[in-house]
């Protein structure tokens, strides 16, 4: 039927004698010493994540991208040569493709971790170069090789390389930076499933076609050609889908392929599963492990698939590190000792009597070994608390570390063995071993402390580590979200002893490196941790060291303005792009916390009143509003807010409002601006405890302000007396959602006392603000669909600022401002800015093209940055 070398195992349990010829002693001998080099880069990496936070990850590539990328490299040209009857492909070539690869993943790991994207590209475009090289060569073995049984494995390996330069070009994309803050999530999933499911995972699987049957001692089924061309199709396929959804934000493609590629495991799973019922395995420790690892790859496309079909691809993006584990250490960690404890003891052993004393060696108490490695395993993806979330990496770690004891015995009990005056011939007939070994036990080593660094940041949270020195101290609170850091602009007084609160609200974990400065932990959500900067005398700059990250956008400018003041001075701070602001000049913490119970003012525009008579009661009086967050102010008030209430009716409409004045010390009055009437009267000042009916025709549309009338208007308007009167123009179209913003300045002080006067005269608000309220909509974001419409009605109270008003993200295609359309949808152009001088208003429309966080902000960074943003989120 078929010759005892086309079958995997030939009786005796030993690789089939074209494996053992096709180049195994010393043909790869440099690339066996280069898997041991990266093993030892990422072992060194691995143990320095405690003071490098960002080393976890390098260590993890340097295992990935140098340590496996070199062996599957190697390998899978090994045995496509053994399952094809391919010749060997010229040495010098295989030489110069393997020098591509690993020159290629010393420029990208270098260039990312020192930040320079020339460097990063350069090193991208070798690796892709020879991968792609490898697999022309692996195309090339297929046309005229005698073939075999085996001969579609071989398309695992191309398949897997395809992945590679496929998950190589989106890592280039992500560690450059050329992928926007909203977009970087998905590309980040596509880049991790290509890698780990393709680049690692279809290699693994193809290989189990062959490697499985050979450690249980039988011969293939004979269906298992057939059965592995299926597999591959289903994950190969399945695969291709998945990354091109995950890429395209499309969770619907993405959970489609990802199904397929779990279908495709299954089917092979169903596979071994039959094979162990026929005999008892040559090696029992490598049969389970094996099994254990192909369970885990099983378990972690199933979680893979739960995640990603029932949450969004934004709360995907972190959740997904749960799989990590079981990939990492589940998988490969175990494919690799399964493998080892298989091979080692066959190639090592110059007969059965010595390979029966090494098996022996080196599986001794393996079912606890691999019952303890397991649970760790288990206890690493649960989402469980400490203890047990924290037990799962001692388990790990002390099977792993067995295990490599054992090898350890295993290599110098063989050693010794070679260098006997029976053995010199041969003293060292199996070097490429020996650094395969070495590599595979540092880089198991590596795979295993990597994992174990747990998030320390809770522990030092609110812990400084530089005391204080001389001079003024100053704590700002720091926002990392979103790919961001917020803010993106500290401003202090030179000499200041600065201390950030860095907070990561984030999915995914970040950390914050001050400029020749200290560092925080990584920082899982919802983790604090305090960063002692130190005395500042010079402009620095803060970022966010996880490759890519920077380059994407996540740093801040921490610039200095002259001379120290007082202790606890403060200044201005925000983000450049106005996306959000932590304190203000007048020493607000717009990231505090607002107070328990506090909510923000309804934005959205009630529908007009029915009827053409609209009558409303307002009264005047002082009421103690939360203006900032934490920060409570006493305001002058019409109907107990300020901005008073929104009125709304149609051209045309009656309003006849009745003004009180409840006010104990002072008089007030009203002015519409959307009436036309002799002020005389209707405007007249009111002493307290009396009234007034106002009465207009609202004869034109638009947005109009009313305000205080009594003098000064500068500290009426000021302290909170204004608000907005909208009437819709004819035949308004109707859109999903309808918005009110009134922009305003803020000032912070007793009402009416010289301080605050004194600021408003000068015009040096502490704050600006939308709806009267300093950062509220950063802090509560209004809320829309992909794909809807919004207007937005905005109207500038001052007194003394008007706004430019911008929505990030966006394109307005309408534009209304003082009674008339300035754009319309029918016209080519579009608009980015609302400008609207004090006591101007209008409106805008546009459309939220997809899901993400749209801030909208005074595009006059000064008020941006203190108060006057906030964000529409958008979700599908």
């Amino acid at each position: 039927m078929y010759s005892k070398n086309d079958d995997p195992a030939g009786g005796d349990g030993r690789p089939p004698s074209r494996f053992r010829a096709s180049g195994l002693r010393g043909r790869h001998l440099a690339a066996h010493v280069l898997v041991a080099a990266w093993g030892v880069l990422a072992l060194l990496a691995a143990s320095a994540q405690q003071t490098m936070p960002a080393a976890r990850w390098l260590a993890v590539h340097l295992f990935l991208l140098g340590a496996a990328t070199t062996a599957i490299v190697v390998w899978s040209e090994h045995f496509a040569v053994a399952m094809l009857h391919a010749g060997l492909p010229d040495r010098r070539w295989s030489h110069a493709r393997l020098a591509g690869v690993n020159a290629g993943a010393v420029g990208v790991l270098t260039g990312m971790w020192t930040d320079r994207p020339v460097l990063t590209g350069v090193g991208c475009a070798l690796l892709v170069t020879a991968v792609g090289a490898h697999l022309v060569v692996l195309v090339r073995m297929g046309r005229g090789a005698l073939g075999g049984r085996l001969a579609p494995i071989a398309d695992y390996y191309r398949a897997a390389a395809v992945a590679l330069i496929i998950g190589a070009v989106l890592g280039w994309s992500l560690a450059t930076g050329r992928v926007g803050a909203q977009h970087y999530g998905g590309i980040k999933l596509a880049h991790v499933h290509a890698t780990l499911l393709g680049w690692i995972g279809l290699p693994v699987l193809g290989t189990l076609f062959m490697l499985w049957p050979t450690v249980m001692g039988v011969r293939m089924a004979e269906h298992t050609t057939r059965l592995a061309r299926r597999v591959l199709v289903l994950t190969g396929g399945g695969l291709l889908i998945a990354v091109a959804g995950l890429a395209a934000d499309r969770r619907p493609g993405a959970v489609l392929g990802v199904a397929l590629y779990a279908a495709g495991v299954a089917v092979a799973v169903h596979l071994f599963v039959r094979t162990v019922r026929r005999r008892p395995a040559i090696s029992a420790a490598a049969a389970w492990t094996l099994a254990a690892a192909v369970g885990w790859l099983l378990v972690g496309v199933a979680v893979d698939l739960v995640l990603l079909a029932a949450r969004p691809l934004t709360d995907v993006r972190d959740d997904f590190g749960a799989v990590i584990p079981l990939l990492l250490v589940g998988l490969v960690a175990q494919v690799l000792i399964g493998a080892l404890t298989y091979l080692l003891p066959i190639v090592l052993a110059s007969g059965p009597k010595e390979r029966a004393s090494l098996r022996a060696v080196l599986e001794w108490g393996w079912a606890p070994r691999l019952v303890v490695l397991n649970l760790g395993v288990a206890l690493l993806a649960l989402p469980l608390p400490d203890p047990g979330g924290s037990a799962g990496m001692p388990l790990v770690g002390v099977a792993g570390l067995a295990f490599l004891a054992r090898v350890v015995r295993v290599l110098v009990r063989s050693g010794r063995a070679q260098f006997t005056d029976e053995g010199k011939a041969g003293a060292l007939r199996h070097p490429a071993l020996w650094g395969t070994a070495a590599g595979a036990v540092l880089t198991v080593l590596a795979v295993l402390v990597a994992n174990s660094g747990g998030d320390t940041s809770s522990r030092a949270s609110g812990a400084g580590t530089a005391a204080a020195d001389a001079g003024p101290t100053r704590t700002v609170a720091v926002t990392l979200a979103d790919m961001r850091i917020r803010p993106a602009r500290i401003e202090v007084a030179a000499g200041t002893t600065l201390r950030l609160k860095v907070t990561n609200t984030d999915a995914q974990r970040h950390d914050l490196k001050a400029e020749d400065g200290p560092t925080t932990p990584m920082l899982a959500q919802g983790q604090t941790h305090v960063l002692d900067v130190g005395r500042v005398t010079e402009n620095r700059q803060a970022w966010c060291t996880l490759p890519g990250h920077k380059a994407a956008g996540m740093t801040m400018d921490i610039v200095v303005t002259g001379a120290a003041g007082t202790s606890g001075e403060t200044s201005r701070a925000g983000g450049h792009d106005g996306h959000s602001a932590t304190t203000t000049s007048g020493g607000l913490d717009l990231s505090a916390d607002f107070s328990p119970g506090w909510r923000p003012r309804e934005a959205d525009l009630a529908p007009a009143p029915t009827g053409t008579v609209h009558k409303a009661e307002l009264h005047a009086a002082h009421t103690t509003v939360e203006v900032a967050p934490g920060v409570k102010q006493q305001m002058w008030t019409f109907g107990g807010t300020a901005p008073g209430p929104t009125l709304h009716g149609k051209v045309g409409d009656v309003f006849e409002v009745t003004l009180v004045n409840d006010d104990e010390g002072m008089g007030h009055g009203i002015d519409f601006h959307a009436g036309s009437l002799a002020p005389d009267k209707p405007m007249r000042t009111i002493r307290p405890g009396e009234r007034l009916v106002y009465r207009f025709r609202a004869e034109k549309a638009g947005a109009w302000l009313y305000h205080c009338s009594t003098a000064p208007m500068l500290q009426h308007i000021g302290n909170g007396m204004y608000g907005a009167v909208i009437i819709d123009p004819p035949d308004l179209p109707e859109v999903d959602h309808t918005y009110v913003l009134v922009s305003s300045e803020l000032y912070l002080g007793t009402p009416g006392s010289t301080a605050q006067v004194a600021k408003m005269r000068n015009g040096t608000p502490d704050a600006w603000a939308f709806n009267g309220v300093a950062s509220q909509y950063g802090k509560q974001p209004l809320k829309v669909k992909a794909g809807e419409r919004a207007r937005f009605w905005v109207i500038a109270a001052g007194p003394s600022d008007g706004i430019a008003f911008h929505i990030v993200g966006t394109v307005f295609d309408t534009v209304y401002k003082e009674g008339a359309y300035l754009l319309d949808p029918d016209q080519p152009g579009g608009s980015q800015v609302l400008d609207l001088a004090t006591a101007q208003g209008g409106f805008v429309e546009t459309t939220f093209p997809e899901a993400g966080h749209y801030t909208f902000v005074d595009h006059d960074m000064r008020h941006a940055e203190a108060g006057a943003h906030g964000t529409v989120e958008v979700r599908d």
